[in-house]
């Protein structure tokens, strides 16, 4: 089996035209005698990467020349500290969304660091949906409002930017960056990790707005501090270089596939496929409100608990691997990010049929 239809929420999919090309220049990149993970990130070559990554990835989101472009290391995990030490900036409180485990994570470090003000949560209904906006209790003092506009392990997505006046928004977007066009200039914030639409793990991208930068927390370390990082170009300390020019081959890619309204058009075409199937039989459920449905992630549960293991195996031996829910949820969970092609969607929807028929 040379390549399975990978469904894992990340480490996730990348795809197989950034996989060959970096092949192809592990050894020996653009003839220059060395890999790129041997470079000096000192040196001419792969400053030039980084700074090539960066303009791919500003002109695909648009993004403003107000803001910082970072790329650091850690995971979007540390960014739930690293906000509140750069963002409260003299205030004493932050306001927060609860819209699943990655929103509680979030919440809890920076109660660290501040008062958490939750505007809303749909913790009362297993996080299966989004509050509207008009449930939230904003503070019109608070220091920001962060968010997570897709909720990875829940399913949940936010299609709509909230509106938060002159309170700085902050969005943990790791797992639906670079899957449809957005405003950045209606945000203060936004962070991802690299591991589902971006590239291999161990990258960070942050996108700041620069007038909310420079004022962090007291004992914030040095590592910690955007500022810092911005002004040293991403490059204190050495950056994950290899993970950024992975990045910088998907960019690329994206580009010349007709950018992020492409990226939508493929992405609402994909998950269609997948929804209209579940809401076409009682076999399988789809747990999450119709107009909160993810894009990017979809769990779904079979009438029949006990099924699980042998669908599993099933999917397994034809080529649909990662497909086992997340511990807190249960059921299947089919991530179908940028990379995976319409076909293994196309090829997990005939299998899903193909069980039922045979144990409906």
């Amino acid at each position: 089996m040379e390549r399975i239809y990978n469904f894992s929420a990340g480490p996730a999919v990348l795809p197989r035209e950034v996989l060959e090309q970096a092949r192809d220049e592990l050894v020996n990149w653009q003839g220059c005698g060395m890999s790129v993970m041997e470079m000096s990130h000192r040196g001419k070559e792969y400053m030039a990467i980084q700074a090539q990554a960066e303009a791919d990835l500003r002109e695909l989101m648009g993004i403003p020349a107000n803001y910082k472009v970072l790329f650091l290391q850690g995971g979007a995990s540390s960014q739930f500290s690293m906000v509140p030490m750069n963002l409260l900036r003299g205030k004493t409180s932050a306001d927060y969304l609860n819209t699943g485990e990655w929103s509680k994570k979030a919440i809890k470090e920076a109660r660290k660091y501040g008062a958490v003000n939750v505007v809303a949560s749909s913790e009362d209904k297993n996080f299966s949906y989004a509050p509207a906006q008009s449930a939230w209790k904003l503070d019109p003092n608070a220091a920001y409002v962060h968010y997570t506009p897709n909720e990875t392990i829940g399913g949940v997505e936010i299609f709509w930017t909230p509106d938060t006046g002159a309170v700085p928004l902050v969005a943990d977007m790791s797992s639906c960056i670079l899957s449809r066009p957005m405003d950045v200039s209606r945000y203060g914030l936004i962070y991802a990790g690299a591991q589902k639409n971006i590239g291999p793990a161990g990258v960070t991208v942050v996108i700041v707005r620069e007038d909310l930068i420079g004022q962090t927390v007291a004992g914030t370390p040095t590592m910690f501090d955007y500022k810092v990082q911005a002004d040293a170009d991403s490059m204190y300390n050495t950056p994950p270089t290899y993970g950024i020019y992975i990045a910088g081959l998907v960019f690329k890619l994206l580009k010349a596939k007709g950018g992020l309204a492409e990226m939508e058009r493929v992405n609402v075409a994909k998950s269609s496929l997948l929804y209209d199937y579940l809401d076409a039989t009682d076999f399988y459920n789809s747990p999450v409100a119709m107009e909160n449905r993810s894009r990017m992630n979809v769990p779904f549960t079979l009438k029949d608990a006990a099924l699980d293991e042998e669908f599993l195996k099933g999917a397994k031996a034809r080529g649909l691997l990662q497909l086992k829910g997340h511990r807190s949820v249960g059921g299947m969970r089919a991530s179908i990010y940028n990379a995976m092609p319409v076909e293994g969607v196309q090829t997990l929807v005939d299998y899903m049929k193909e069980f039922e028929k045979s144990h409906g």
